[in-house]
């Protein structure tokens, strides 16, 4: 297993979720929700920066079957503007089959409803994204997922 923070990033149209782990990646945590639009690689960018983060993982949404349709597109642009603003090699996509549902449901099991599981089941899903990508990379001895090239 690789030392260093990581973040783990779920994009959507509206918002941004952020996790962060511990320096052993052995537990992620959610981090903050950014607004999607203006800024928000920005942001990113700072994000990596104030946490000293060796890697950004993009959650790559696809269907159960594996295809992708457009929102995995979406993320996949995301994901390259944050690789042409960073060093080569820390923006790596990973697949995020039902995040935002295990996010809903443990925030649901812990009594967390409404208004409030809105405002922060962006980054609890950023937080099972990045806990996955910890956990399959612990297993197999490999970074997460496939790697982001920078576009120049």
């Amino acid at each position: 297993m690789r030392i260093g923070v990581r973040l783990g990033v779920d994009v959507g149209s509206v918002r941004i979720g952020v996790a962060r782990c511990d320096p052993g990646g052995v537990l992620a945590s959610p981090l903050e929700t950014v607004k999607a639009g203006k800024g928000d690689v920005d942001r990113l960018v700072r994000l990596v920066e104030e946490n000293e983060a060796i890697e950004v993982v993009v959650g790559l949404p696809t269907s159960l079957s594996g295809r992708e349709g457009p929102a995995a597109a979406s993320a996949r642009r995301f994901a390259r503007m944050l690789a042409d603003r960073l060093p080569p090699g820390t923006v790596r996509l990973y697949d995020e089959r039902l995040t935002t549902v295990t996010a809903e449901s443990g925030l649901r099991a812990g009594g967390v409803h409404g208004q409030a599981r809105r405002k922060v089941v962006d980054r609890a899903a950023a937080a099972v994204l990045l806990q996955a990508a910890l956990d399959g990379e612990r297993l197999t001895g490999r970074a997460p997922g496939e790697s982001v090239r920078r576009s120049g």
